[in-house]
């Protein structure tokens, strides 16, 4: 399989720079230790990242940068301190994921110049998981005003380019669960998830990938948020879903569930393998090439 392990992972940089603030944020640091450890045993060739911290406007962006190197001090945490950061990147994969995004119909470009400003989420997520650059990465944009169909065809791109290169790949999506932040100052040892609903519908979405239901989350992220107003309309789990196959063949362990600033973070583990449990009838229909918006109120 081209896809050897998957992740959901928060973009929230208190792991990584408090992690003993409060001590959700230690028991989210610890899961990033554990998730760190699998993919050191691996032997995946490239870490894949799709962050939803990384907006992008027209089409999807890919970094191509072989060693992208800056200080980076996120915008809404500036407080915590700054964080200096050396990647590695996988060029040839960027380029390949670009060329076969294309061919699916999707608007892409590569970027690689200095100082192009990476992500809090991509950031926090290869400094824990991968903090010796043991394994190249690469990363793409969330563009903000794609639906289903356009993520869908993304994943599956990155899918086609690491067949193509017979690339092990790990996939890691950068987001939150409900994305309602607590708009005042608080003590971290008070943190807490704003809502109970909202905590309510991450907990039944956990629920869905402990059982290693991953597709029948993909097949629900449009009323999940609506109900809990999922970061980013939950887009990175549709491109999640179709890198890895668009099935419920996983082994789900759901490693850690805290607040971060009311926010719902989580870091999910889905292994790949073979169970019966995945002849199931899926409501939402397959995407295969991206034609565009479909227009449906016109004539």
């Amino acid at each position: 399989m081209s896809v050897v392990r998957g992740y959901i992972v928060p973009g929230k940089p208190q792991p990584l720079l408090t992690p003993d603030a409060a001590p959700g944020y230690r028991k989210l640091a610890d899961a990033f230790g554990m998730v760190r450890e699998e993919i050191a045993a691996s032997e995946a060739d490239l870490i894949m990242i799709y962050s939803t911290k990384w907006l992008s406007v027209i089409g999807h962006q890919i970094q191509a940068d072989p060693k992208p190197t800056w200080v980076h001090v996120d915008p809404e945490w500036h407080d915590l301190g700054e964080i200096p950061y050396s990647f590695v990147i996988d060029s040839e994969y960027a380029a390949a994921y670009e060329a076969a995004a294309k061919k699916r119909g999707l608007t892409a470009r590569t970027v690689a110049y200095r100082g192009f400003p990476i992500d809090t989420g991509t950031i926090t997520a290869l400094k824990l998981l991968n903090p010796e650059n043991r394994i190249p990465a690469c990363v793409v944009s969330c563009n903000m005003y794609a639906d289903r169909a356009e993520t869908i065809v993304l994943g599956k791109a990155a899918r086609d380019a690491a067949e193509q290169l017979g690339k092990k790949v790990i996939a890691v999506a950068v987001t939150q669960l409900s994305n309602r932040m607590v708009t005042e100052f608080i003590d971290p040892k008070t943190d807490r998830i704003s809502s109970l609903k909202d905590d309510e519908w991450n907990r039944k979405v956990l629920e869905f990938l402990g059982n290693g239901r991953l597709e029948d989350v993909s097949q629900l992220a449009r009323q999940f948020f609506r109900e809990a107003n999922a970061d980013q309309r939950f887009k990175a789990i549709w491109w999640l879903a179709a890198l890895m196959g668009q099935n419920n063949d996983y082994e789900g362990r759901v490693l850690a569930y805290e607040p971060i600033w009311g926010t719902g973070a989580t870091v999910v583990s889905l292994n790949p393998m073979e169970r019966g449990a995945t002849n199931v009838e899926f409501d939402e229909d397959d995407v295969e090439v991206y034609r565009g918006d479909r227009n449906v109120l016109d004539r």
